[in-house]
């Protein structure tokens, strides 16, 4: 039982208005023993006035979202030194010199001597058309070269004979030029008349057109012949032409490699009629070989030839190799013009229009004899420049990532 206490004569206003009631202690309860108290410590009295650390202040999910900002920050800010700096294109193909074999004449196929993705060398066979005709045709040529030989022996003698002509013209003409004289010395003195005199001047005006008349039968005479004795005879030198275009298509007959190479993509058997100028197969060149890649116009801003460049093919998982910036393409096809020449606008509903890249010419370091067998033209290649030289943290973590994609290229 308690009953609150009451003021005394010495306290103060102030404490009586403010102190907290004080149970009084009745014999009832004095004689109830007292629970001990557990002893207090230093931690339990500093604990109710103790103040929250600044460290354990704010809220954990804005901690979060500054820590994702700071990320993102760091990320974009090395994506943009790094694509300037190291550019990185998994759009590269493998380009090579690429030859579509057709035949030169037309014919029919009689014989295949190559098979399909076989290396054949320079001027071996590839396929042989029907002869016969060609050959026919070199016999038909050399037949028109014998007769225009002929022709020019006929010409030879038609000049001999002109020849001829025109001294005798001329011994016509030097006596009808005596006669004429002669009737004018005598028409003279009276003894002849005046018709015989006409007669005399008519006969050496006859011999004198006599003689032009052979003189120009001679100069045709020789105009067919030639100048040089009928080496330079038109008919001589058109039958020696009709003549070696036999040879030739004769010799085109036979489709010969262009240089050493590979043979893909035939489509040719015995029997076939093969038309000029229609390919028959497909040709690589093995002299040659190269990589394109596609990089974006932001990320070749500091690509120069020469500039060192770290290759994987996906036909070579684990591997990776390295080359050298031949060139950069000059230009693309835009798009825009037409066979009438007109430019085009092609309307467009994408919210970012996507970037366009440019063809960069990629060399392999030991040219063809270090180029992989196992990587064919047409292949996947991804690539990284290191535009910024070599040695730098960010070449060394474009070339760890590179790598780390060549153990991937296992599993895709």
């Amino acid at each position: 039982m308690t009953t609150e206490r009451t003021p005394q004569p010495g306290d103060d206003a102030g404490d009586v208005e403010h102190a907290p009631a004080t149970p009084l202690v009745t014999r009832q309860d004095a004689s109830e023993p007292e629970p001990e108290s557990a002893p207090v410590t230093l931690e339990d009295e500093a604990a109710p006035n103790a103040e929250p650390l600044p460290g354990n202040r704010g809220n954990p999910a804005k901690k979060i979202a500054a820590l994702l900002v700071v990320v993102l920050a760091v990320f974009v800010s090395w994506y943009a030194v790094s694509d300037r700096l190291a550019p990185y294109s998994s759009r590269g193909t493998v380009s090579a010199y690429v030859a579509q074999i057709a035949p030169r004449v037309a014919g029919q196929v009689t014989e295949v001597f190559v098979e399909d993705n076989t290396i054949v060398d320079q001027d071996e066979p590839l396929f042989q058309l029907d002869r016969r005709p060609f050959e026919l045709a070199v016999r038909q040529a050399e037949v028109g070269l014998a007769q225009a030989v002929q022709a020019t022996d006929a010409s030879a003698a038609a000049i001999a004979s002109s020849q001829a002509r025109v001294s005798q013209a001329r011994a016509s003409l030097e006596n009808a030029r005596t006669a004429a004289n002669r009737t004018a010395s005598l028409f003279e003195r009276g003894v002849v008349t005046q018709a015989q005199v006409d007669n005399a001047r008519a006969e050496l005006r006859v011999a004198e057109a006599q003689l032009e008349a052979a003189e120009a039968d001679l100069q045709s005479a020789l105009l067919q012949l030639g100048k040089d004795g009928g080496a330079s005879n038109p008919q001589i030198m058109a039958a020696q032409l009709q003549l070696e275009q036999a040879q030739l298509n004769l010799l085109y007959s036979t489709v010969t490699a262009p240089t050493r190479g590979v043979v893909t993509n035939l489509q040719l058997a015995i029997g076939q009629f093969a038309a000029a100028g229609s390919p028959v197969m497909t040709f690589f060149d093995s002299r040659g070989a190269w990589i394109t890649a596609d990089l974006r116009e932001n990320q070749i801003g500091n690509i120069e030839p020469g500039d060192e460049v770290e290759i994987l093919f996906d036909a070579m998982p684990g591997q990776t190799f390295r080359g050298r910036v031949h060139s950069i393409a000059w230009g693309i096809d835009p798009g825009r013009t037409s066979a009438g020449g007109l430019m085009q606008n092609r309307p467009e509903n994408q919210w970012f229009e996507p970037a366009r890249r440019m063809p960069v010419h990629i060399e392999l370091e030991g040219g063809m004899q270090a180029w992989p067998l196992t990587v064919k033209a047409g292949a996947k290649v991804s690539v990284v420049v290191y535009a910024g030289g070599t040695g730098t943290p960010i070449s060394g973590v474009a070339s760890t990532l590179l790598k780390i994609q060549s153990w991937l290229s296992y599993l895709y």
